[in-house]
């Protein structure tokens, strides 16, 4: 199939050029070859923005997703790794899943992401620098190279970076068959008295902000408005509305992405409409003058009319579109635990939990295409199932060595048992979503390392499935036999079943935080603890036997209830140390 789409994209090569610019024999414009060569062209631009992220995405995501993991409390750190990031993978939308998705497992805060935020929209300025340069001379050469490192790769790596270049190839491409398409428009008066109209600072935001809601791309729409430049077509004070209409238009994106997700989603994307429509405000107004400054920076030319436009606007609008952001950015840095401050007002934190719904929170199916992203994803909502399960382990012990049910401690409105059934209720969902989940993403294109680690994902949440049904099914059936007994534990054996349990809470707990964050120490020590808490387990069983040789009438009477607990415990031991093993290899394998 991807050789046949390629095959096809290259027929489109072929024949689109034979209409490029076509106009009839008295000198008039041929609408039909225009328009068409037009949006063909436009395609072709779109594909390969989007075979070049792909690739960059799949070549270069689990270290991006290392980078963004270690940033520190520096924010300005913070917005020179989002504007690396996002350079790299030309996608400040893959940057901003990785946030959120470190928001919510507890690796960096919701202020530390706005500084990443700001470097974000500095690197998608790249794309414009880039396409200012005019290289689509060598677009058939970038794609041919592009081809031959996607067949003839050696290995996964070698064929990502195919995509990629063969995208950038694609890309220019289609700039190519757009400029050849508009370039009859250069003597065509109604179409350029209509682009001066744009030159009023209203008129130019609103073309750029409806421009790019359409087409989801503000890279896009930036591109298209170089290219309309590169024929003279257009001056730099149209051009300059006209990108800043862009940063509002991506925006609407932003917003309509975050419809239906988690408050971490809602809170990034709202920090980026702040960021920008702010920006666009303090911009506006001074237009003419940002318009002096940028030609002052950027390089000049002897020529005239339209073709000094053609030879200078481009890399100009290319310019104050880096200079836009970066600007922004620098402005807005210092202040970002104020933005946050407001942000946080319109979406405040609600207590963990308090919510008896149940659903996932962090699974995102336009996230999966990504693949190193998607399981960030993942591994946060199977963090989650840990911390569910963890409480239903915290009170299991509660009913054995109390006299009073319990009251659930998150839901005061439930019991004890009834909490601990409405949890295994939410494991049983959250398990089959998200072995659903990583089962689309394994039907990507995964690197060896990947597979593994979707196959370890899936084995882990098996495992927590397990441990949640072990609590729940022994739980009901071992109070009533508790309660018909009348009879309590020895003082002894309670003191073993107390400490046995509380040992384990705590293995549990270094579990869910070893998850989060791939921490191998912690893994490391659940190991070794699960090996001293089975042989511990072993001095349980034994004092309890010598309790039942003294004859102990405690013991005697409540023997059956304190073996099967003392085993329910271990087994849960057994499976944190599996599940520690787990976060091991794939913590080898990022």
């Amino acid at each position: 199939m991807k050789f046949i789409s390629i095959t096809f994209v290259l027929l489109l090569f072929i024949t689109a050029p034979v209409f490029a610019g076509e106009s009839t024999s008295d000198g008039n414009i041929s609408w039909w070859a225009l328009i068409m060569t037009l949006f063909g062209g436009l395609a072709l631009f779109l594909y390969g923005m989007e075979k070049m992220s792909s690739g960059m995405k799949k070549a270069a995501g689990d270290q991006m997703r290392s980078i963004l993991s270690a940033l520190t409390n520096n924010r300005y750190m913070g917005l020179m790794v989002g504007a690396f990031v996002t350079m790299v993978i030309q996608s400040s939308s893959a940057t901003t899943v990785m946030l959120v998705s470190f928001v919510q497992a507890g690796l960096m805060t919701f202020v530390q992401s706005l500084g990443v935020i700001l470097g974000a929209d500095i690197g998608t300025t790249v794309t414009a620098q880039l396409v200012a340069f005019k290289l689509t001379d060598y677009a058939l050469l970038m794609i041919a190279l592009g081809f031959g490192f996607m067949m003839f790769g050696r290995n996964d790596n070698h064929r990502n970076i195919g995509e990629s270049i063969l995208g950038f190839g694609i890309l220019f491409y289609g700039m190519k068959l757009m400029s050849d398409a508009m370039y009859p428009l250069r003597t065509y008066e109604p179409f350029i008295t209509t682009l001066s109209h744009l030159e009023n600072p209203i008129m130019g935001l609103l073309v750029g902000a409806a421009f790019t809601a359409l087409i989801q791309s503000s890279s896009a729409f930036t591109g298209i408005v170089i290219v309309l430049a590169q024929q003279g077509l257009l001056s730099l004070d149209a051009g300059i509305p006209l990108i800043m209409g862009a940063n509002i238009g991506t925006c609407i994106t932003a917003g309509l992405a975050s419809i239906g997700a988690t408050r971490e989603a809602k809170r990034v994307a709202m920090a980026h409409v702040l960021f920008k429509i702010t920006g666009v405000l303090l911009f506006i107004f001074w237009i003419p003058w940002f318009a002096d400054l940028i030609r002052t920076i950027s390089p000049t030319s002897d020529a005239e009319g339209m073709a000094q436009l053609s030879a200078v606007v481009p890399r100009q609008i290319a310019n104050a579109h880096t200079i836009f952001n970066v600007g922004l950015a620098l402005a807005f840095i210092p202040f970002t635990s104020f933005f946050a401050r407001i942000i946080m007002k319109i979406y405040p934190d609600v207590e963990d939990e308090k919510d008896l719904t149940i659903a996932t929170w962090h699974l995102d199916d336009s996230a999966i295409e990504t693949p190193a992203l998607a399981l960030d994803l993942a591994r946060s909502e199977i963090s989650r199932m840990s911390k569910i399960t963890g409480r239903m382990l915290d009170g299991f012990i509660h009913p054995f060595v109390e006299e009073d049910p319990g009251q659930d401690p998150i839901h005061p409105q439930l019991t004890l048992l009834e909490g601990i059934e409405m949890r295994e209720k939410k494991i049983d969902f959250l398990e089959k979503r998200v072995k659903n989940y990583l089962l689309q993403i394994g039907q990507q294109q995964l690197s060896d390392s990947q597979i593994r680690e979707v196959f370890n994902m899936t084995t882990v949440c098996s495992h927590m499935e397990t441990i949640g049904d072990i609590l729940e099914r022994n739980l009901s059936p071992l109070i009533e036999k508790k309660r018909a007994l009348k009879t309590d534990f020895s003082e002894e054996g309670k003191d073993e079943l107390v400490r046995f349990h509380r040992k384990v809470c705590k293995q549990f707990s270094r579990l869910e935080k070893s998850f989060s964050d791939l921490d191998s120490k912690r893994a490391s020590k659940v190991v070794s603890k699960q090996e001293k808490y089975a042989h511990l387990e072993e001095e349980y069983r034994v004092s309890h036997l010598s309790r039942l040789h003294d004859s102990r009438q405690e013991s005697l009477e409540t023997h059956s209830i304190h073996i099967e607990l003392l085993d329910v415990i271990e087994r849960i031991n057994v499976y944190s140390g599996e599940i520690a093993k787990l976060i091991l290899n794939s913590r080898d394998e990022v």
